[in-house]
């Protein structure tokens, strides 16, 4: 079985690691760690759009996370996984659709932040789009308040 888990470093993201690591899957599973540093631009008279150092700075430490999860995985997994990581620049609602399919995912995994329908509208949901879009199952882990 091949589980796309993509996260943004956030303690929803911290959950859906430990979802997949507490899970017994099928024997020579793999998982792919993903991580996405989304394009920004802040609209306006001019549009700007932040340094490369901003960038870089983002990039590295969305590294840092995605190796975080993949170590913690390895360690901590209840079954032996293949676990590999990835960190892509771009929209990270098509990047986690166009990485699952283009690796042949059969499950992406995703936390959820939990925002009301107001955050929702002005942010977007990125667990409720791949959600729709995804040609594979997806498998979406909320906060259980009161933990």
């Amino acid at each position: 079985m091949k589980i796309l888990l993509a996260i943004d470093g956030s303690p929803c993201s911290e959950l859906a690691v430990e979802e997949v690591a507490r899970r017994p899957w099928p024997a020579a599973s793999a998982v792919r760690v993903l991580s996405v540093v989304e394009l920004v631009t802040v609209a306006g008279p001019e549009a700007v759009t932040p340094s490369q150092a901003y960038y870089d700075t983002v990039e590295s430490l969305a590294r840092e996370d995605v190796e975080r999860a993949a170590s913690r995985l390895r360690r901590e997994a209840t079954t032996k996984l293949e676990v590999e990581s990835a960190v892509c620049v771009g929209f990270a609602k098509q990047i986690i659709l166009d990485e699952s399919e283009g690796w042949g995912a059969d499950l992406i995994v995703v936390g959820s932040h939990g925002r009301g329908l107001a955050g929702r509208f002005l942010l977007g949901s990125v667990s409720q789009a791949v959600a729709a879009h995804a040609k594979c199952s997806v498998e979406i882990v909320r906060s259980r308040k009161g933990r």
